[in-house]
């Protein structure tokens, strides 16, 4: 019990960890980028009074951190000059209003970030999920049958397609599918996520380099597998290769599998970002590209990095139980 606790205790000051690191970063990040969310909100157009109008609104008036570094405009060359700002400032209040569950208002439509995120974050999920069972359904059998068939030209042709689909980037694969099954053959449609199919095109481009990285990690661990004792053993009982194959060797060899699908699920959630933007499938890819950073919206930017990051930890954490799962024999340190 005392052991479960501390693991608890870890696991949630290394979430708190992140969500610090994260938020401070992007935070710092979005203050360096030249440009003023006013004006990319209300237009070129605004007058002075607008713009100051929505800078008191969203708090946009008050200083970013607790200090900063300004040039005196008298004498330019007298250098920088620290200035103090205070507890009062964009960085406290946002940590303040996170503390309370609330993470702001988005600049462009004056809803509160949390409300869009959620109407966001299903679609997100939903696309990581398909792309990981397209990944799994392509490389378990590709990389089993590779394994079987070592040496033979059937792994050179695993290996080769394997090569391709990491060296083939999504931004290159996903026009390539829109082409091809939805101009050309007309079955899928090329964006949006209105019907069930539309999922797709989206899963299979954001799967494929995962899958490519599977298959060389399944061969390698069934490979391995194959070559130790309780395999023999199962042979001379009389157990049929498939048997011994999916049933023992494939639940064996799936620990490294699993440490890298919880390593690879970040990068899954990266590269939904440009798949989403492909394929205009509305999760929080797309809302941080269109509506975060293309509009300059502090607040959904940081809450579309924040919601990332947490998902990531909590996809690791239950990696870890997977292990334990998978080999009682593996205790979590």
């Amino acid at each position: 019990m005392k052991f479960k606790l501390l693991n608890f205790a870890r696991r949630a000051l290394l979430l708190l960890l992140v969500m610090f690191t994260v938020v401070s970063l992007v935070t710092l990040l979005i203050e360096i980028v030249p440009g003023d969310p006013a004006t990319a909100i209300l237009g070129e157009q605004a007058t002075p009074e607008q713009i100051a109008q929505f800078n008191a609104k969203h708090g946009l008036d008050r200083p970013a951190f607790f200090f900063s570094f300004k040039r005196d405009a008298d004498d330019s060359s007298s250098g920088l000059h620290f200035e103090w700002h205070g507890w009062r400032n964009r960085y406290v209040e946002y940590w303040r209003g996170i503390l309370h569950g609330d993470m702001g208002r988005s600049f462009r439509n004056d809803k509160p970030v949390t409300e869009i995120l959620l109407s966001r974050y299903p679609a997100t999920i939903e696309l990581a999920a398909a792309a990981l069972f397209v990944a799994l359904l392509i490389a378990i059998p590709l990389g089993v049958i590779s394994g079987r068939n070592r040496g033979t030209w059937i792994d050179n042709v695993s290996s080769v397609v394997a090569l391709g689909g990491i060296s083939l980037p999504g931004f290159v694969l996903g026009p390539a599918l829109i082409y091809l099954f939805a101009v050309r053959l007309g079955w899928l449609a090329p964006s949006g996520r209105v019907e069930w199919s539309d999922i797709i095109l989206p899963a299979v481009t954001l799967g494929a380099a995962l899958s490519a990285l599977l298959t060389r990690m399944v061969r390698s661990s069934v490979i391995e597998e194959l070559g130790e004792d309780y395999v023999r053993t199962a042979r001379a009982k009389g157990l049929s290769e498939n048997k011994v194959v999916y049933k023992h060797v494939l639940k064996n060899g799936l620990i490294p599998i699993v440490t890298i699908l919880g390593l690879q699920l970040g990068v899954l959630l990266a590269g939904a970002i440009i798949t989403e933007k492909i394929f205009n499938y509305p999760g929080l890819g797309l809302l941080l590209v269109d509506d975060g950073i293309g509009r300059r919206d502090y607040r959904l930017v940081q809450g579309c990095v924040l919601v990332i990051s947490v998902t990531y930890i909590i996809a690791n954490t239950l990696t870890d139980f997977a292990y334990r799962r998978l080999d009682p024999r593996i205790r979590l340190s």
